[in-house]
């Protein structure tokens, strides 16, 4: 009976281990492929999709200025999130900041896994997401802000914004635990980025003759062009944060395109029927506008709530944007609040609206996990809105004040401005007229 008895003791023994083999992390090829893509297009998006379509928005005298303000943020941001930031964003730490588990990315190889992904993958996606980041925000005070002053504003943010907000939300941190709907990055990118911009163009104050002079985009060909490399890659933004080649990933492609070109025929027509004529300037902001808008909302709403998320993308963005510059006299340069601030505001509520099961050919894909209704879903989306938007702009503000002690000043003098950042802080010319 003894050799029966061990044989039944090593039955039960590899009976009862099986679930535990069974939840090992296998590597996913296929999901690993399609990251490896994303990754590639969300860089795509920063480099050179926003630098182009920011050079051709500012003035022929700046355009080199901003072109060199987003290859330097990404250069800052990678080296800071490899050293600091992905650790404090997506380790265990506390309900608000992760810990130095992984500084330097410390302990991560080429098997390590998170989830069935490489490890050193997810880190990659993650690190475009801060590059782009911060490099929105630069829209909020172009043409005036000292070369010093963006380099050292961009890695304090990010560190002291960017990355704790990122913990709460997808870090497993306090908003995380409450529910909150955030896809790819509705309060994570686009409102932070947004509220930044707006509070750094309340400090700095307007450009040396806004309101008086016209301040047309140099180049609208550059800033087609660079739109249309934004629509691309944000089907690795919003289609990759599914972090699976699976059918999130394709809904949230899907969703996204359609609010994208939503929010540039919205645009597209207001304007057509109030100015007589069409823009091809405001058709491309109209659909930053749907993409910006429907990010956080992606993987959680149906193609029809899609479309008309794009169309009030289209509408309340615009009003945004005429309402900041005719009427607050805010110059925010190249819109960056009322087109992803208030994007990202408009959107992050919706994804509460359209996650909804049960409101017919605008039905999604339910709420979170112990939410029961639009209103308790609705509830968390207005608090992290709440609680993104006052924490961004506090410290912000605060950063901001501190740049200006560290630099002496966060603007370039008035002849500097008035001769183009190009010249004097680089000693280069865009074009040779």
């Amino acid at each position: 009976m003894k050799p029966i008895t061990i044989r039944l003791s090593g039955l039960f023994l590899l009976l009862f281990s099986l679930p535990v083999l069974a939840e090992e992390a296998v590597l996913n090829t296929g999901n690993s492929a399609w990251i490896l893509a994303s990754t590639a297009l969300v860089l795509f998006m920063t480099l050179p999709g926003l630098a182009l379509f920011y050079g051709g928005l500012v003035r022929s005298k700046n355009v080199l200025s901003i072109l060199m303000q987003c290859f330097a943020i990404a250069g800052i941001s990678s080296v800071l999130w490899f050293s600091v930031g992905y650790s404090l964003a997506f380790t265990d730490g506390n309900a608000f900041i992760g810990s130095l588990d992984k500084m330097f990315l410390t302990g991560i190889t080429k098997d390590t896994l998170q989830g069935d992904i490489p490890e050193s993958l997810f880190a990659l996606f993650q690190m475009t997401f801060a590059v782009i980041t911060p490099a929105l925000i630069i829209g909020g005070f172009a043409e005036r802000m000292k070369f010093s002053a963006v380099l050292l504003f961009s890695a304090i943010w990010l560190l002291a914004v960017y990355v704790p907000i990122t913990h709460w939300v997808w870090g497993g941190g306090w908003l995380a635990q409450m529910g909150l709907y955030d896809f790819a990055g509705g309060t994570v990118v686009h409102i932070t980025a947004g509220v930044a911009a707006l509070v750094a163009a309340l400090v700095l104050g307007p450009r040396r003759g806004f309101g008086t002079a016209a301040m047309m985009p140099h180049n609208m060909t550059m800033t087609v062009g660079g739109a249309g490399m934004l629509w691309v890659g944000w089907f690795g933004f919003n289609g990759g944060s599914a972090l699976a080649a699976n059918g999130d990933a394709g809904m949230a492609m899907l969703v996204t395109h359609l609010a994208a070109a939503a929010g540039a025929l919205t645009w597209m027509f207001i304007e057509w029927m109030r100015y007589g004529k069409p823009s091809a300037l405001g058709t491309v902001t109209g659909m930053v506008a749907g993409l910006g808008t429907i990010t956080g909302a992606s993987g959680f709403v149906g193609p029809a709530g899609a479309l008309v998320i794009g169309i009030l993308a289209g509408a309340v963005c615009f009003t945004a944007t005429t309402f900041l510059k005719t009427v607050l006299k805010i110059d925010d340069s190249l819109d960056v609040f009322p087109v992803h601030g208030i994007g990202g505001i408009l959107g992050t509520l919706l994804a509460g609206v359209f996650s909804a099961t049960s409101i017919g050919i605008f039905s999604g894909y339910g709420f979170a996990d112990g939410i029961e209704s639009m209103a308790g879903q609705l509830k968390v989306q207005f608090i992290g809105v709440f609680a993104t938007l006052a924490y961004t702009a506090i410290i912000s503000f605060i950063i901001l004040k501190v740049v200006s002690l560290l630099t002496g000043g966060l603007r370039v003098t008035e002849e500097q401005e008035i001769q183009g950042l190009d010249i004097h802080m680089h000693e280069e010319r865009g074009y040779d007229l």
